[in-house]
């Protein structure tokens, strides 16, 4: 199956690389260049999944998942966490904070298909699954 992905970066160069890799999987792609960005597009658009920066200038990572999982339109919205930091104890926060998954910078091709196919997983978005319930799965 084939996903709306939101990608946050404030690094245009790592957005835009990470863009291209999604797009290869056929899934559709939207860029936000940091956590404002990432609000204005959200207030329009629910992804199917986000995939987000932790080390953003203003507001990191971790606020904008907490933030998320705050707002129900957006609560159960799957969150892969894409960092160069890969220390567990920042691995261990995030998903603490509500991320589903958390790949290392710079993620392979199979990185990337395999955290989104194990967040969607048991995350079909309502407007997919037929009845228009929605499906939540906690990473924990």
């Amino acid at each position: 199956m084939l996903y709306n992905v939101l990608i946050v970066d404030d690094d245009r160069r790592t957005a835009e690389s990470l863009a291209g890799q999604v797009c290869v999987l056929g899934h559709t792609v939207a860029t936000a260049y940091g956590p404002r960005m990432a609000m204005q597009h959200l207030s329009e658009v629910i992804p199917d999944v986000i995939m987000l920066d932790l080390n953003m200038p203003g507001v990191n990572g971790l606020e904008v998942v907490r933030f998320l999982r705050r707002d129900p339109a957006t609560a159960r919205v799957p969150v892969v966490i894409v960092s160069a930091n890969d220390d567990q104890g920042t691995i261990q926060q995030a998903l603490s904070s509500g991320a589903n998954h958390y790949l290392v910078k710079p993620p392979t091709l199979e990185d990337i298909e395999f955290a989104l196919d194990a967040v969607m997983r048991d995350h079909l978005p309502p407007h997919r699954n037929g009845n228009g319930s929605k499906r939540y799965v906690s990473s924990g």
